[in-house]
């Protein structure tokens, strides 16, 4: 593994720092390898690699930086399987999941961004005709990128190749729990071509590592994806030096059911949604509003799905559900599973304590709460696992309310049989994505959210124009 080391100006190189941590693989909690944890002095000879680097990588044509991009789409689907068994051994990914939508999100966004670059006016009049006043788009600088273990590729490859498109160069940090899907994309990387310094890559932890980026005076860009913590903490840092600041932070997806919707089908997508990846996704659809007249149809439908769900080992070929991340996660929900029945809610499906048969390794059972109010902690806090909390409402405009009564706006979902009922609650959700009937965004939509979800979007020309600084020229002649 290259776990062990850091990839920087276009190297693999010992980190300057002792310090380390087990590598724990949470499909049965054993050591799996070691991770380096690099210090402020592995970060500044990175920032400083990405600083030379920029001059010249600034300068390519987007033909150029397309061309890199391609050939680490290539690089990237032959070794799709070697991303897919790091995820599965790192954080527990089910194989299948692993496989497919895990490290296919990787491969979507990269292919999407070589598309993506042919639609941004990189140069352009002023105005239409104006032969005198040119706009023209150049990359922002060097870029700080700090991502999560949940879904390591998809962030990954959305700030990595945003950033490769629009001119930038780099320093990643990935999550210190899945750190070995980084590395063979490092590998990847390298592999493919692009140029020394242009791409780094520090293992470390946040209050380290992620903090000498997010205050380092050479770096003009940051985008985190991570808690909301983690995001005020990033942001009061890079405000000493102004920087560009990108945040994807946390959801409690508002999931409506109207009583014209197919509701048994609704539901039962919503909780198989909510499973997935054993809850462990920000745009999760954790709470299921349900018009009241059809509320316990809902409930009998999520909690039959929890109750088929198979709970078992990544590696095994019929796992639909893994286990979450960390001892510290599994504890964490655990305590949230208590505190939803303490606080009155009902367990209809699941609760706590591992499943059966999986004491090793840190497994939560799929668990469906009904009979909930929007003001428990089960309905305000982002849980992160795979716990569903169903809510009644008496109509749209109570709806609509409770939806919006959250401090995140990432992600919601609308069924009903009304398309203009559809539209009209769309345009009233406080929300970055809406979902209608269960359709999905594909790879391009802009990602992100309102509130305390984010700032700034990821993913195809508006992922790419985060990375992008806009310079106007006057008396400018044509060639």
């Amino acid at each position: 593994m290259t776990t062990e080391q850091f990839y920087i100006d276009g190297r693999w190189v010992a980190p300057l720092s002792s310090d380390g941590m087990d590598i724990v693989s949470p499909g049965n909690d054993a050591v799996c390898g070691r991770v380096a944890l690099g210090s402020a002095a592995d970060v500044d000879l990175a920032v400083s690699a990405a600083k030379r680097a920029f001059v010249s990588w600034s300068q390519t044509t987007p033909a150029e930086r397309r061309a890199v991009l391609e050939r680490v789409v290539k690089v990237y689907a032959r070794r799709s399987n070697d991303i897919a068994d790091a995820m599965m051994l790192e954080m527990g990914a089910p194989k299948t999941l692993a496989r497919g939508a895990q490290a296919g999100a990787g491969l979507g966004h990269l292919k999407d961004f070589v598309r993506a670059m042919d639609q941004i006016h990189w140069e352009r009049p002023l105005f239409q005709g104006d032969t005198e006043n040119h706009i023209v788009m150049e990359a922002k600088g060097v870029a700080a990128l700090i991502t999560p273990w949940n879904w390591p590729m998809n962030q990954v490859t959305l700030k990595v190749g945003a950033a490769l498109a629009a001119g930038c160069t780099m320093v990643l940090k990935p999550s210190e729990l899945s750190p070995i899907s980084a590395a063979v994309f490092a590998e990847i990387l390298d592999e493919a071509g692009v140029p020394a310094g242009v791409f780094n890559l520090v293992h470390g932890t946040g209050p380290v590592v992620g903090e000498r980026l997010a205050g380092h005076p050479d770096v003009a860009v940051i985008s985190l994806t991570g808690s909301t913590r983690a995001g005020i903490a990033v942001t009061k840092t890079g405000a000493d030096t102004i920087k560009r600041v990108g945040l994807e932070l946390g959801g409690k997806g508002a999931n409506i059911i109207f009583a014209d919707a197919d509701v048994e089908a609704a539901a039962t997508q919503t909780a198989q949604h909510m499973f997935r990846n054993s809850g462990q996704s920000c745009n999760a659809p954790s709470r299921m509003l349900v018009e009241r007249s059809v509320y316990d149809r809902a409930v009998a439908a999520a909690a039959a799905v929890a109750g088929q769900v198979k709970v078992g080992r990544p590696e095994a070929d019929d796992t639909q559900m893994g286990p979450v991340v960390s001892a510290a996660q599994h504890q964490r929900i655990q305590s949230l599973i208590r505190t939803g029945i303490s606080e009155g809610a009902v367990v209809a499906a699941g609760g706590p304590d591992n499943p059966e048969g999986l004491n090793d390794g840190f497994y939560v059972k799929p668990t469906v709460f009904s009979g909930a109010t929007n003001q428990m902690t089960i309905a305000r806090e982002e849980i992160f696992g795979p716990v569903l909390t169903i809510i009644p409402f008496d109509d749209e405009a109570e709806a609509v309310t409770i939806a919006n009564d959250s401090v995140y706006g990432l992600a919601a979902y609308i069924w009903t049989g009304d398309s203009e009922r559809a539209r009209r609650v769309s345009r009233k959700l406080r929300s970055g994505m809406i979902r209608l009937n269960g359709s999905d965004l594909p790879f391009g939509a802009p990602f992100g959210g309102f509130g305390q979800s984010g700032i700034g979007r990821e993913g195809g020309v508006w992922g790419i124009e985060e990375y992008l600084e806009v310079k106007a020229i006057s008396g400018w002649t044509a060639a």
